[in-house]
């Protein structure tokens, strides 16, 4: 059986930061593995641990800087991954009906038994990407899933899913599938420095659009952002300066203005 896990660079902005034009300057952005996709990736890798998955193949779409990020999911034990970009996708936002064709292509070439992915970004927080994959490939789907099993023989997932309410579902989905995973699935692993050192001579196979069989037309987006803005604060909140004696003292005086205690 091979597992297919898609993972995401996700930006996060420093406490203090300036937007140019519609972006958060790159200058205050850290890149890091999106949290959700980073238990897709545990999840794959303890199918291949215990001999269900033959082969765990991680893809992500992104720039060449990305590779550190997909070089994460090798040090946990992906056995190879797949880097998609193009001179396309610099030219603005890339939505969902986008990735998904590329992804599409991907899945086209690889064949997997399974998709594995986080069920939203940290940054754009869509939580549509998985779904709608399944849906354009024909696979079953499952969304949400905080608990899995495969039975060994790769044709069933046996899969809990949280609902609304508190709610959670057991159910089972036919392989070949897509599943999208919801944190506390299981305890992702830190990469050991064995596993670092295997990443850096595991194969990353960059290919852009034309490699897949796509054009620039294809990914084309239907959303742009329009504006970025910080919206303005209705908080009347003071912030008190100076040592301990100035601070209780404004701060006494402060209570006995609002009538606390009184």
């Amino acid at each position: 059986m091979k597992v297919l896990v898609t993972v995401k660079e996700v930006a996060e902005p420093d406490d203090d930061f300036a937007i140019e034009g519609t972006d958060i300057a790159a200058s205050d952005l850290e890149y890091d593995l999106n949290e959700w996709d980073d238990y897709a990736v545990e999840a794959a890798v303890q199918l291949a641990e215990a001999g269900i998955a033959d082969e765990v193949v991680a893809v992500t779409i992104g720039p060449e800087r990305a590779e550190e990020t997909i070089r994460m999911a090798l040090a946990k034990g992906a056995d190879r991954a797949v880097r998609v970009w193009d001179d396309a996708f610099e030219a603005g936002f890339a939505d969902v009906a986008a990735k998904v064709t590329t992804l599409e292509a991907v899945v086209e070439a690889e064949e997997p038994d399974l998709v594995l992915g986080g069920v939203q970004a940290a940054d754009t927080g869509f939580g549509a990407t998985g779904v709608a994959l399944a849906e354009r490939i024909g696979f079953e789907h499952a969304a949400v899933v905080n608990d899995l099993e495969v039975d060994a023989d790769g044709g069933v997932a046996h899969v809990h899913r949280e609902l609304e309410g508190g709610v959670e579902e057991l159910t089972e989905v036919d392989l070949p599938a897509v599943l999208t995973v919801q944190t506390g699935l299981n305890e992702p692993r830190y990469a050991s420095l064995r596993g670092i050192r295997q990443a850096q001579r595991k194969e990353i196979d960059a290919r852009d659009l034309a490699d897949l069989g796509l054009s620039a037309a294809d990914v084309e987006s239907a959303l742009t952002i329009a504006s970025m803005y910080e919206p303005e604060s209705e908080s009347d909140a003071e912030i008190i300066e100076g040592d301990a004696g100035e601070s209780a003292s404004r701060l006494a005086e402060v209570l006995r203005e609002k009538g606390v205690g009184a």
